[in-house]
Order: C-alpha cells, then structure tokens, then sequence
C-alpha cells in the first residue's frame, strides 16, 4: 500500500534532503495541514462531544475522521509541490506516518465500538500500534521494501498456486481490513437501531441489530477469503466437515445461538422483563444470540445461556401484564372486631406509595391460628423491578400503625397449663 504513495528512498537520502532549507518549507506546509484537519473536524463536530462516535472520539484527535483528513490533505500538498518541482523530504516522512495513524485511529475506534467491554480490545489496540509505526521505521529507513522482495522470493504451492509470504503477509491485511469495515458498519446499525428503544421495542431491534450483525460478517468473511485469494468454492468440503462438527461437538454452542434468535422473534422474554430462572431472580439487562444477562435486585448479575431459557420452566412476571401480587400475614387477639378493623387495614395499605388502588388491597382472614385469628393482606405493585421486599415492608408499617391506632393487639404466644391434682 505504501509503495504506491511514496517511492523508496535510502536513509542516507532521506537525511540529506532533510537538511535542505526546503524541509522547512514542507515542515510549515505539514503543520498547515495538520491545523486545517483540526479546524475542519472541529467545524463539523461543534460543541457537543458526541458519545463512542467513531469519527470524532472523545477528543478530536483520537477520531478517525481527524487522520484521514490530515492525511488527505497532506498528500494533495505534495502533489501540488511536485507539480512546482520542489524537492521532497519531510513529506517522505509525513504521510507514512499519517497513514499508519489513521490505521490505528480505524482499528481502534471500530474494535471499541463493536466490542465495547472486552479486554482483548487493548491487546490488539497495543499490537496495531507497533505494528504500524514499525512499518513506518521500516520504511523510512529502507528497510521494508528489501524485506518484502526477500519475502517475495519464499514461495511454496498451495493447492494448484504458487503462493508467497508477502502474498500471505498482504492478504491477511487485506482480510483484517475488511473486517474492520464489516465490524463498523455492524456497530453503526446496531447503534442506530438500538438508539431511544425500550421495552418489547428495545426487543425486536435487538434481534434485528445480531441478524445484522451475523449477515454482514458473514459477508465480510467471504470477502477477506476472496481478498486473502482463497477459492470459495474449496469451501464446500470445508463447510461439510464445519457441519459435522457443529452437529457433534459444537451443538450445545449451535442450540445456544438459534434459542437467542428464537426468544427475540417469539418475544416470549424481552429485555426489563422480570423473570425467574432456576432459582434466580432478576430483571433481564440484555438478550444476546448466545447467552441473557440477568441482573438481580442485590445487584448481582447471572449470564443464562439461551437454550436453558428454551428447555426450562421460567417464571416472567413481566410477560402479559406487569403487576404482581404480594401477600404479607398478621396475627390479632380473637376479641377483635374484624368487620371495623378490615376496611381501616384497606385503607391503610392503600395510602402506600407504590401499592396500586385497582385491583385494590384485600384483608381475608385465612386461619385461625394457636394465639390469634390471622388475616393475609394482599396488594399489587406495577414495578416489581425496584424490588418487592421494600414494598412489603411498608405495607407492614402501615398495617402496624393502623393496629396500634385502633389499639388492637397482635398476640403472644399464649399456653394453657393445667395442673392435676
């Protein structure tokens, strides 16, 4: 790719065109290009930082939009200056160094987007950098066009082809290129979609956002393969051999995958339902194609694979209607007068902030226990997200306050002993 910018030059070359006074010159015309890229990115960017944007980053610099344009720039500034038949020098350094910046700030920033928490994102952001900028010292020192025709010279066959390293080395870029494409066209659509979505809204984009995404690497694979100048139709064998391989051994990860895409299209679980699953209780945070993230109100998060929420019995208390029902018990003397006290615990309970009047609380008397009747008073919430024990809680506050404001007693434990004589 370089060599169709620049020509090779020898480092003995490069310092002495270095130390002419029109290195100066092309020293100002760079800084020019660099300061107009800033202003320019700055213009179309405005006040706002936007959030994760690819183009611009958190700072202006560290976009992608900022190098490409410098580099841009810097390139049609020296072909005007060749056009003037001015020597070149500082340019020969310039935009090597602008197009392998512009090849971090591509990789980088897409990598972050796509895969926003994973650590390997780092790692590869580190091995990017030395990788280019020791391309960059390689070619400004001479080296790397003396070491690309050596590895031109190793070839062996693959197939019915004579292959060479630098065909390999050059088509996996190729290939790694195209990815990176794929992975920010993908991650820009799925920001899109999933921007201002919520509820079973929030549900469908997602699973439109991982269709997306699955069809454009899918894409994108067949086109590094093409780019890399492997024929697709060897592929078929390959593709064989991967289906009696997920058939085997990967058909817990396949199952994982399809039940993802399964539970988005029936919407039978949605991302903010509130769900059990085998023994865990929380609100569903995210639906991925291959595993749900269930956040717990303590805090703790639980990642589900997908078929278990397809095979097993799960509990949604979000599915057809939000609302659930909580029941708290209390004891009182066997003296009370039920049918005066059980409209004032009605209405006591109804004065809860987040106890809903329709359905309305209900006061039944479900037993008549060893020390007192007891009564089980039952109410509904809308929010079981914010949690159900904070709520029962209150309800037992109001119900304790309205006891002791009638002045009716709960009972201790009372025990008859009878002595023979």
């Amino acid at each position: 790719m370089t060599t169709s910018i620049l020509p090779a030059v020898t480092l003995d070359e490069m310092l002495t065109a270095l130390g002419r006074s029109s290195a100066w010159i092309e020293a100002g015309v760079v800084l020019g290009c660099l300061g107009a890229a800033w202003v320019v990115v700055r213009l179309i960017r405005g006040a706002q930082v936007p959030q994760g944007s690819v183009w611009f980053g958190r700072r202006i610099i560290d976009g992608v939009l900022f190098p490409i344009l410098a580099l841009a720039l810097a390139y049609g500034a020296r072909r005007v200056m060749l056009g003037l038949d001015l020597p070149l020098a500082v340019f020969k350094i310039a935009i090597p160094v602008l197009l392998s910046f512009a090849v971090i700030r591509l990789s980088v920033r897409v990598l972050s987007a796509a895969f926003p928490a994973s650590r390997v994102v780092r790692v590869a952001e580190r091995t990017i950098s030395w990788l280019a900028w020791l391309t960059v010292v390689a070619w400004i020192t001479g080296v790397l066009p003396v070491l690309l025709d050596e590895l031109d010279t190793i070839q062996f066959k693959l197939g019915g082809a004579h292959v060479s390293v630098r065909n390999v080395i050059e088509g996996a870029l190729s290939a790694g290129f195209v990815l990176v494409l794929v992975l920010w066209v993908s991650a820009a659509i799925e920001s899109r979609l999933l921007q201002g979505a919520y509820g079973e809204q929030l549900s469908l984009r997602k699973a439109a956002a991982n269709g997306v995404r699955a069809i454009l690497t899918f894409v994108g694979l067949l086109l590094a393969l093409t780019a890399v100048g492997i024929d697709l139709t060897a592929l078929s064998v390959l593709g064989g051999a991967i289906g009696v391989g997920l058939g085997f051994g990967l058909q817990k990860l396949a199952a994982n995958y399809v039940s993802g895409f399964v539970i988005l299209a029936e919407r039978s679980l949605r991302i903010g339902d509130m769900v059990k699953v085998d023994g865990f209780e929380g609100r569903i945070t995210d639906i991925a194609t291959r595993y749900t993230v269930i956040r717990a109100l303590n805090g703790r998060e639980a990642i589900v694979p997908n078929e278990m929420l397809i095979t097993q019995r799960v509990e949604n208390s979000s599915l057809a209607d939000p609302k659930v029902l909580i029941s708290t018990v209390v004891q009182v003397a066997y003296d009370t007068d039920l049918d005066t006290l059980r409209p004032q615990l009605v209405q006591s309970v109804q004065g809860v902030e987040r106890v809903l009047s329709d359905p309305a609380p209900a006061v039944q008397l479900s037993g008549f226990a060893t020390d007192g009747l007891e009564l089980t008073v039952q109410f509904w919430i809308t929010d079981p997200e914010n949690g159900s024990g904070n709520a029962r809680s209150e309800v037992n506050l109001a119900i304790l306050r309205c006891l002791n404001a009638q002045g009716v007693e709960i009972p201790y434990p009372q025990r008859v002993v009878r002595t023979l004589a």
